[in-house]
């Protein structure tokens, strides 16, 4: 089983988790979040995926990452998500880094410490920030295209165009990687494939089947045997 741990972090309140792999590869699959993150002695900002990531994986590494809420990563990074769509990229190519930080007593608090570094230079808008986790409670929610553009008063194709610049991909597609994300959760908990494929919103179990493949490249139940925590990793 591949060791995986998380924590709250004390001065941002972000998620900041570990992985150790179990084995040679390691599969990410899309959970419609941004990471930075700390590997192979590289700081990498890891875009939205879209489809399922496999990693090669070297014997006793551990990589680390600093969950970005919705719509920080582009206030940080000053670039429409979209463009690291399916990418991992060191974060140099991406904004001039902070001071160097040391990543060898505690890698956790260093990727926090770049965090704060960027935040102050970055002067987030607020209101953007608010949109952007609006968008998000409403993708989580399950709410259509159309049902989301009429609750912000936008335009269809607005809400597109800007849910491609905050997230990396479209409205639908939001939606549709946060069900997975949801059945998968609860089917791991121990619901049945069908109460959980239901619970999370899809028309039947074998809807959640064809997504599964489609985003992870695999069926429910195969993921659900693997026991390995998700944890995002770079290419």
């Amino acid at each position: 089983m591949a060791s995986y741990a998380a924590r709250r972090g004390t001065r941002t309140g972000a998620t900041i988790w570990r992985v150790r792999p179990d084995g040679p590869r390691k599969q990410v699959v899309p959970d419609g979040v941004l990471d930075l993150m700390w590997f192979r002695n590289r700081l990498v900002v890891a875009g939205a995926d879209t489809r399922a990531v496999v990693v090669e994986t070297r014997p006793d590494e551990v990589t680390w990452g600093l969950q970005l809420a919705p719509g920080v990563a582009h206030a940080l990074l000053g670039v429409p998500v979209h463009e690291l769509t399916d990418q991992r990229v060191e974060l140099s190519e991406v904004v001039a880094l902070p001071k160097r930080r040391s990543f060898e007593a505690d890698p956790g608090d260093a990727l926090e410490q770049v965090f704060l570094d960027m935040w102050a230079r970055a002067d987030p808008d607020s209101s953007a920030l608010r949109f952007a986790a609006s968008l998000d409670r409403a993708a989580r929610d399950g709410l259509s295209v159309r049902a989301t553009a009429d609750l912000h008063g936008l335009p269809e194709r607005s809400l597109r165009r800007l849910s491609n610049r905050l997230f990396g991909y479209g409205p639908k597609t939001l939606v549709q990687i946060h069900r997975f994300q949801r059945a998968l959760h609860l089917a791991r908990s121990g619901q049945s494939l069908s109460v959980a494929a239901a619970t999370a919103g899809y028309v039947d179990q074998a809807h959640f089947n064809r997504e599964a493949k489609r985003l992870a490249g695999r069926t429910p139940a195969e993921l659900v045997a693997d026991s390995s925590k998700p944890g995002r990793a770079a290419g």
